[in-house]
Protein backbone atom coordinates (compact mmCIF):
# COMPACT_ATOMS: atom_id res chain seq x y z
CA UNK A 1 0.00 0.00 0.00
CA UNK A 2 2.97 2.31 0.50
CA UNK A 3 3.54 2.42 -3.29
CA UNK A 4 -0.11 3.36 -3.80
CA UNK A 5 0.14 6.08 -1.18
CA UNK A 6 3.52 7.56 -2.08
CA UNK A 7 3.72 7.32 -5.87
CA UNK A 8 0.26 6.73 -7.34
CA UNK A 9 -2.27 8.72 -5.29
CA UNK A 10 -0.25 10.94 -3.01
CA UNK A 11 -0.56 11.00 0.79
CA UNK A 12 -3.47 13.38 1.16
CA UNK A 13 -5.72 11.66 -1.38
CA UNK A 14 -4.80 8.19 -0.13
CA UNK A 15 -5.52 9.15 3.48
CA UNK A 16 -8.90 10.62 2.52
CA UNK A 17 -9.87 7.50 0.55
CA UNK A 18 -8.65 5.13 3.28
CA UNK A 19 -10.62 7.00 5.98
CA UNK A 20 -13.71 6.75 3.76
CA UNK A 21 -13.12 3.00 3.45
CA UNK A 22 -12.75 2.66 7.24
CA UNK A 23 -16.01 4.56 7.86
CA UNK A 24 -18.03 2.68 5.20
CA UNK A 25 -16.96 -0.80 6.22
CA UNK A 26 -16.66 -0.38 10.00
CA UNK A 27 -17.98 -3.50 11.81
CA UNK A 28 -18.68 -5.24 8.46
CA UNK A 29 -16.88 -7.93 6.47
CA UNK A 30 -15.43 -6.31 3.32
CA UNK A 31 -13.81 -8.27 0.54
CA UNK A 32 -10.71 -7.05 -1.34
CA UNK A 33 -13.03 -5.88 -4.14
CA UNK A 34 -14.92 -3.70 -1.63
CA UNK A 35 -11.62 -2.07 -0.69
CA UNK A 36 -10.70 -1.53 -4.36
CA UNK A 37 -14.10 0.00 -5.21
CA UNK A 38 -14.13 2.28 -2.17
CA UNK A 39 -10.60 3.58 -2.79
CA UNK A 40 -11.52 4.41 -6.40
CA UNK A 41 -14.89 5.90 -5.49
CA UNK A 42 -13.55 8.09 -2.67
CA UNK A 43 -10.52 9.32 -4.60
CA UNK A 44 -12.14 9.62 -8.07
CA UNK A 45 -9.01 7.95 -9.48
CA UNK A 46 -9.21 4.94 -11.82
CA UNK A 47 -6.91 2.38 -10.19
CA UNK A 48 -7.86 -0.69 -12.24
CA UNK A 49 -4.34 -1.00 -13.65
CA UNK A 50 -2.91 -0.94 -10.13
CA UNK A 51 -5.20 -3.61 -8.65
CA UNK A 52 -4.82 -5.84 -11.70
CA UNK A 53 -1.02 -5.62 -11.73
CA UNK A 54 -0.37 -5.96 -8.02
CA UNK A 55 -3.13 -8.36 -6.93
CA UNK A 56 -4.13 -10.50 -9.91
CA UNK A 57 -0.92 -11.09 -11.89
CA UNK A 58 2.65 -12.14 -11.28
CA UNK A 59 4.00 -9.09 -13.11
CA UNK A 60 6.73 -7.00 -11.53
CA UNK A 61 8.06 -3.44 -11.73
CA UNK A 62 10.79 -3.08 -14.36
CA UNK A 63 10.85 0.19 -16.28
CA UNK A 64 13.81 1.26 -18.39
CA UNK A 65 15.03 3.64 -21.06
CA UNK A 66 14.63 2.09 -24.50
CA UNK A 67 16.13 4.94 -26.50
CA UNK A 68 16.97 8.63 -26.71
CA UNK A 69 16.84 10.79 -29.84
CA UNK A 70 18.14 14.33 -30.08
CA UNK A 71 16.58 16.89 -32.42
CA UNK A 72 17.38 20.40 -33.55
CA UNK A 73 15.22 23.10 -35.10
CA UNK A 74 15.69 24.08 -38.73
CA UNK A 75 13.81 26.01 -41.36
CA UNK A 76 15.01 23.61 -44.07
CA UNK A 77 12.58 20.77 -44.96
CA UNK A 78 13.65 17.36 -43.71
CA UNK A 79 13.87 14.35 -46.03
CA UNK A 80 10.42 13.21 -44.90
CA UNK A 81 8.93 16.61 -45.73
CA UNK A 82 10.70 16.68 -49.09
CA UNK A 83 9.16 13.28 -49.92
CA UNK A 84 5.76 14.61 -48.84
CA UNK A 85 6.10 17.64 -51.13
CA UNK A 86 7.36 15.52 -54.05
CA UNK A 87 4.40 13.13 -53.74
CA UNK A 88 2.02 16.09 -54.00
CA UNK A 89 3.93 18.07 -56.65
CA UNK A 90 4.57 20.90 -54.19
CA UNK A 91 7.50 23.24 -53.64
CA UNK A 92 8.59 25.15 -50.54
CA UNK A 93 6.93 28.23 -51.98
CA UNK A 94 3.56 26.43 -51.76
CA UNK A 95 3.90 26.11 -47.97
CA UNK A 96 3.51 28.72 -45.25
CA UNK A 97 6.64 29.44 -43.16
CA UNK A 98 7.37 26.27 -41.20
CA UNK A 99 9.94 24.96 -38.77
CA UNK A 100 11.10 21.35 -38.66
CA UNK A 101 12.65 19.09 -36.07
CA UNK A 102 15.52 17.11 -37.60
CA UNK A 103 17.06 14.17 -35.77
CA UNK A 104 20.71 14.77 -34.96
CA UNK A 105 22.01 11.43 -36.26
CA UNK A 106 19.87 11.38 -39.42
CA UNK A 107 20.78 12.35 -42.96
CA UNK A 108 18.87 15.60 -42.34
CA UNK A 109 21.53 16.65 -39.83
CA UNK A 110 23.25 19.92 -40.76
CA UNK A 111 26.55 20.28 -38.86
CA UNK A 112 26.43 24.03 -39.47
CA UNK A 113 23.48 24.28 -37.07
CA UNK A 114 25.02 22.16 -34.32
CA UNK A 115 26.51 24.08 -31.45
CA UNK A 116 25.06 27.47 -32.33
CA UNK A 117 23.86 29.64 -29.52
CA UNK A 118 20.23 29.25 -28.47
CA UNK A 119 19.35 32.60 -30.03
CA UNK A 120 20.80 31.54 -33.41
CA UNK A 121 19.58 27.95 -33.61
CA UNK A 122 16.10 28.60 -32.28
CA UNK A 123 15.44 31.96 -33.95
CA UNK A 124 13.15 30.30 -36.49
CA UNK A 125 11.20 28.51 -33.76
CA UNK A 126 10.95 31.68 -31.71
CA UNK A 127 9.57 33.67 -34.67
CA UNK A 128 7.10 30.87 -35.39
CA UNK A 129 5.87 30.81 -31.78
CA UNK A 130 5.63 34.57 -31.34
CA UNK A 131 2.99 35.18 -34.01
CA UNK A 132 -0.01 34.68 -31.68
CA UNK A 133 1.35 35.72 -28.30
CA UNK A 134 0.88 38.77 -26.12
CA UNK A 135 3.88 40.87 -25.08
CA UNK A 136 3.84 39.29 -21.58
CA UNK A 137 3.75 35.77 -23.03
CA UNK A 138 6.61 36.62 -25.39
CA UNK A 139 8.75 37.89 -22.52
CA UNK A 140 8.22 34.65 -20.58
CA UNK A 141 9.20 32.34 -23.46
CA UNK A 142 12.48 30.51 -23.01
CA UNK A 143 14.42 29.62 -26.12
CA UNK A 144 15.02 25.87 -26.19
CA UNK A 145 18.14 24.83 -28.02
CA UNK A 146 17.76 21.08 -27.70
CA UNK A 147 14.85 18.69 -28.08
CA UNK A 148 14.99 15.11 -26.84
CA UNK A 149 12.61 12.20 -27.35
CA UNK A 150 13.05 9.65 -24.58
CA UNK A 151 11.33 6.28 -25.00
CA UNK A 152 10.61 4.23 -21.88
CA UNK A 153 9.51 0.59 -21.85
CA UNK A 154 8.30 -1.71 -19.09
CA UNK A 155 9.19 -5.36 -19.64
CA UNK A 156 8.04 -6.10 -16.08
CA UNK A 157 4.41 -5.45 -16.96
CA UNK A 158 3.25 -3.22 -14.10
CA UNK A 159 2.57 0.40 -15.08
CA UNK A 160 3.99 2.78 -12.53
CA UNK A 161 4.68 6.51 -12.42
CA UNK A 162 8.02 7.54 -13.90
CA UNK A 163 10.18 9.47 -11.46
CA UNK A 164 12.94 10.80 -13.67
CA UNK A 165 16.05 12.88 -13.12
CA UNK A 166 17.51 14.40 -16.28
CA UNK A 167 21.21 15.29 -15.97
CA UNK A 168 22.69 17.67 -18.52
CA UNK A 169 26.30 18.04 -19.70
CA UNK A 170 26.78 21.22 -17.66
CA UNK A 171 25.92 19.32 -14.46
CA UNK A 172 22.43 20.76 -13.97
CA UNK A 173 19.60 18.35 -13.17
CA UNK A 174 15.85 18.42 -13.57
CA UNK A 175 13.44 16.12 -11.71
CA UNK A 176 10.07 15.31 -13.28
CA UNK A 177 7.38 12.85 -12.19
CA UNK A 178 5.10 11.49 -14.90
CA UNK A 179 1.87 9.85 -13.62
CA UNK A 180 1.11 6.18 -14.28
CA UNK A 181 -1.65 7.29 -16.68
CA UNK A 182 1.00 7.87 -19.38
CA UNK A 183 0.89 4.10 -20.03
CA UNK A 184 -2.83 4.14 -20.95
CA UNK A 185 -2.43 4.67 -24.71
CA UNK A 186 0.45 2.21 -25.14
CA UNK A 187 1.03 -0.44 -22.51
CA UNK A 188 4.43 -1.48 -23.91
CA UNK A 189 6.33 1.77 -24.31
CA UNK A 190 5.86 5.52 -24.05
CA UNK A 191 7.79 8.39 -25.66
CA UNK A 192 8.19 11.77 -24.00
CA UNK A 193 9.55 14.86 -25.75
CA UNK A 194 11.33 17.47 -23.67
CA UNK A 195 12.83 20.79 -24.71
CA UNK A 196 15.85 22.22 -22.97
CA UNK A 197 18.23 25.13 -23.03
CA UNK A 198 20.95 22.81 -21.70
CA UNK A 199 22.64 19.97 -23.63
Amino acid sequence: MNILRETVMGRELFDHAFKTYARRWMFKHPTPEDFFRTMEDASAVDLDYYWRGWFYTTDYVDIGVKGIKKYYVTDKPTKKMQEYMAARNMTEADLPPLVYLAEEDSEDFDPNLKGKSPSESSQTLKEFMMDNMTAEERAAVKEPKYFYEITYDKPGGIPMPLIVEYTYADGTTKNITYPAEIWRKNDDEVSIVISSEAN
